[in-house]
């Protein structure tokens, strides 16, 4: 069965080059008549396209001229002409699919011709890069062939300010990283007024290196914060606490990277903080701050999850490419244990605003395409999550690089004496090296062990990145030794310095397999290119953190069966590299479910992120009175006041009538405009109809304050707007503590998915109820002076002071009237309804402030 499933899919890829193929030919047929053509005449096949386009003709149908005019000015502008298999490449990505091309193949170039197609609708492409320095060099060096056959090319980088990314989001082409698209997205949806967005609709997009970006990094949201409340000082206890653990206090999962207090540990936790009980529901914030504290100290490794840099700063470092992530933070406070367990300063906490993870940010494009040179093995994932095919290309020339079978010694010891043995053999022979090293702390061991040795060498990991071009164009030179943490380097060639072919072309040695099959064909993937000679091979341990995790007993017993436990045993066999690819298979599909998990709750929230994101860009774009949408607003907010007051019955009861009058005294209309005798003798439906009407009235009234239109058109959309960002950071940040406590309710047989799904739609039900009852209120309560208003441009959320145009929110004072009226807040409880009738909780009331 497995077999015949391997050889449809080689049959399919078979089948799909043969088509692929057909397509250059057709585009190399225009190659004699592109040549023939002035430099003018190249140029002038721009506006022509673009012209043809705005007639009618599809893109497909313009493909092979396009790319053949791509073709011949690659050739004259930068001296390079592409090959038949970029063309195959490069028709892979017009059709919204991901080419497989090796190291060297010239993935930047074949990149061109599907970028210039797509930029003939006007509708602009996003090529996205893992870094800025890749943006900028590609934007720069590609710019100049896009430029010359007239599209203009924006770079989008972090430092820019709203105007240069609005310049570079307008041009045909944009180049920016992941991370940069996702935050302006974000953040477009946080503005007030359609001035300040920055982005176009998303129309194309081209990743490079996708695996990196669309796999890799899917595990991490895109996350905007702001300032929230946190006690520095309960995670300074936390981190004591778990600090005076003896090993029997705790218990760590290796596998699933967990760890948990035993017996002992929670006897300790309890007398340690003087409990009764440390699970009881009034200590579960400690135990957050507990869990955080052992997660900090006995899991996470200073400089291989995280570094602390020169300023004191806590910084991840991205296990995929060794690079700090600077302004990234662990969630939910494990970044403020980190840093307690440094004894760095203790950041605030933070509250989730806005949140999206990149499946369904890259998901919004209208056409998504990539690039990389190893997909193959997550190509389920591509087809599931991007609908995107992954098709190997084939190599311009023949591989000839040797991939030796694996290494595999008893300790760690032995494995690093055997890697310096094999450097210093080849580096007395001129042969450069690439040492590939799973995290910085074993590419500083194998630095010093080489210094010892008196090897001179270059160290790229998370603490020189930014010398990382240099480093890596030094990296194929004879005799050259370069250490690189996993792919620190990726997008930069590795080119064979003079006499180096004949000693064997790059040797890469990688000093443990990396969880990820990829990773590790990516590191093979630097040696070798373009026909080139080279050599890799892997030196493992049973004490790597693979081995540990998957499957060291099962080779301990093969290698006691051989007699081959000693310290200086060595084994090479294809049976130790296969059991190693089983236990990456394990972890990969691990990792895949965590992905999968982290879209699936993300789907539940980005039904309810485009609803509000929609409604929010038509009101910010609305040219017209919105009365219409405010009335509806009032209507739905007095029947949710009067259903609450009957319970879906048919009669008032006298104190329902009191509720319903003090409610609208307090959130509707003026204090003399009803009395209590106005609501008696009516239906829920007649009550409903006459306060609609004198709301009605009153809202005409406030309107009528307003010198014209344009005036109440904006005073209509501050309000809305502010309301609709203050509960939307709110409701997501809900969510945000709700997802991580609802993983315990699998203990109790539950589904945390679909108690997740039913919780966040009930809790966005009563987020719109509270929204329709806050712009009611402040409408109706608002006070609206004469003066000409100021826009305003708030950053993140509006609030009551920024907003200095025509709201004078006196709401903050009702607390002091309402008390002068008798109302008591002093016994009210946090969950409470609010005695002001608002039919809020009052901590999320008058209780805010209290």
């Amino acid at each position: 069965m497995a077999n015949n499933i391997v050889r449809k899919l080689i049959e399919n890829d078979k089948r799909e080059i043969k088509r692929l193929d057909k397509q250059a030919n057709e585009v190399e047929k225009y190659a004699d008549a592109m040549a023939a053509l002035t430099d003018e005449e190249l140029k002038a096949k721009t506006p022509e396209f673009k012209q043809r386009y705005q007639n009618g003709e599809t893109l497909d149908e313009l493909l092979p001229e396009a790319f053949a005019v791509v073709r011949e000015g690659a050739k004259r502008v930068l001296g390079l002409y592409p090959y038949h298999v970029q063309i195959m490449g490069g028709i892979v990505l017009h059709n919204g699919d991901v080419p497989e091309m090796r190291t060297g193949e010239g993935k930047t170039l074949t990149a061109t011709m599907p970028v210039y197609l797509n930029a003939i609708s006007g509708e602009g492409v996003h090529v996205v890069t893992v870094n800025e320095y890749l943006s900028t060099r590609d934007a720069t060096e590609m710019g100049e062939l896009y430029n010359w056959l007239g599209l203009s090319v924006g770079i989008n980088l972090n430092a820019k300010s709203p105007e240069e990314k609005r310049e570079a989001y307008n041009c045909d082409i944009t180049y920016s990283t992941n991370s940069e698209l996702g935050f302006d997205y974000l953040r477009d949806n946080m503005v007030t007024q359609t001035e300040e967005l920055v982005q176009r609709d998303l129309n194309f997009a081209l990743v490079d290196e996708v695996d990196s970006i669309l796999i890799d990094e899917a595990r991490t949201p895109l996350i905007i914060s702001g300032q929230s409340e946190g006690s520095s000082a309960l995670y300074a206890r936390a981190d004591m606490f778990v600090k005076s653990l003896a090993d029997e206090d705790y218990i760590i999962d290796l596998q699933s990277k967990t760890i948990s207090l035993t017996e002992s540990g929670i006897d300790k936790a309890e007398s340690y903080f003087a409990l009764d009980n440390l699970y009881d529901l009034e200590n579960a914030a400690l135990t957050h701050y507990i869990d955080n504290a052992l997660r900090a100290n006995f899991i996470m490794i200073l400089d291989l999850d995280y570094m602390v840099d020169e300023n004191q700063e806590v910084l991840i470092v991205d296990q995929f490419t060794g690079r700090a992530m600077e302004g990234r933070r662990y969630s939910d406070g494990l970044h403020q244990a980190i840093e307690a367990k440094e004894g760095v300063p203790v950041q605030d906490e933070s509250k989730t605003m806005a949140s999206i993870t990149y499946q369904n940010f890259f998901r919004m494009y209208k056409k998504l395409a990539g690039m990389t040179g190893t997909a193959k093995t997550e190509a389920d994932e591509f087809r599931e999550i991007y609908n995107m095919q992954i098709i190997p290309i084939p190599t311009n020339k023949p591989i000839k690089r040797i991939d030796h079978n694996d290494l595999l010694y008893p300790t760690l010891q032995s494995k690093y004496n055997a890697v310096v043995e094999d450097v210093k053999e080849r580096h007395e022979k001129g042969q450069p090296i690439l040492i590939g090293t799973v995290g910085v702390e074993t590419s500083e061991i194998i630095s010093n062990r080489l210094t010892q040795a008196g090897i001179p060498h270059e160290v790229l990991n998370a603490k020189n990145h930014f010398k990382e071009a240099e480093i890596i164009m030094n990296a194929g030179q004879m005799g050259a030794v370069t250490i690189a943490t996993n792919m620190a380097g990726r997008g930069t060639d590795i080119k064979l310095g003079a006499g180096v072919v004949e000693r064997g072309g790059l040797a890469v040695i990688g000093t443990e397999r990396h969880e990820s099959r990829r990773i590790d064909n990516q590191l093979r993937g630097r040696s070798g290119r373009q026909g080139d000679p080279g050599e890799s091979r892997f030196y493992l341990s049973l004490e790597d953190e693979l081995m540990k995790r998957f499957g060291s007993e099962r080779v301990s017993a093969f290698l006691e069966s051989m007699n081959l436990a000693d310290e200086d045993a060595i084994i090479e066999s294809r049976l130790i590299t296969r059991q190693v690819e089983s236990s990456q298979k394990r972890v990969e599909g691990n990792n895949y479910d965590s992905r999968k998990q982290v879209l699936q709750y993300d789907d539940v929230m980005r039904e309810q992120r485009e609803i509000i994101y929609k409604q929010r860009k038509e009101v910010m774009t609305a040219t017209k009175d919105l009365t219409s949408t405010l009335l509806g607003m009032f209507k739905r907010t007095i029947e949710r006041e009067v259903a609450t007051q009957t319970q879906g019955g048919n009669t008032l009861s006298k104190d329902s009538i009191n509720d319903l009058y003090e409610f609208t005294k307090a959130s509707l209309l003026p204090e003399d405009s009803i009395t209590r005798a106005d609501l008696e003798g009516k239906t829920p439906e007649q009550v409903t109809d006459y306060l609609y009407a004198k709301v009605r009235e009153h809202y005409e009234n406030q309107m009528s304050k307003l010198a014209d239109d344009e005036q109440r058109l904006r005073f209509q959309k501050a309000v809305i707007l502010r309301v609709v960002d203050s509960k939307w950071a709110d409701h997501i940040d809900a969510l945000d503590q709700m997802r991580q406590s609802v993983g315990l309710r699998g203990y109790a047989q539950n589904n945390p998915l679909v108690e997740y799904q039913s919780e966040s739609f009930t809790m966005f039900n009563d987020m719109i109820g509270s929204i329709e009852f806050d712009v009611t209120r402040l409408m109706m309560k608002a006070q609206i002076h004469q003066e000409a208003p100021r826009p305003v441009s708030p950053n993140v959320v509006m609030t009551a002071s920024q907003e200095n145009m025509l709201v004078d929110d006196k709401v903050a004072s009702d607390k002091d009237a309402l008390r002068a009226e008798g109302i008591d807040f002093s016994q009210v409880k946090r969950n409470d309804p609010c005695p002001c009738g608002s039919g809020k909780k009052f901590k999320n009331c008058h209780g805010k402030n209290l």
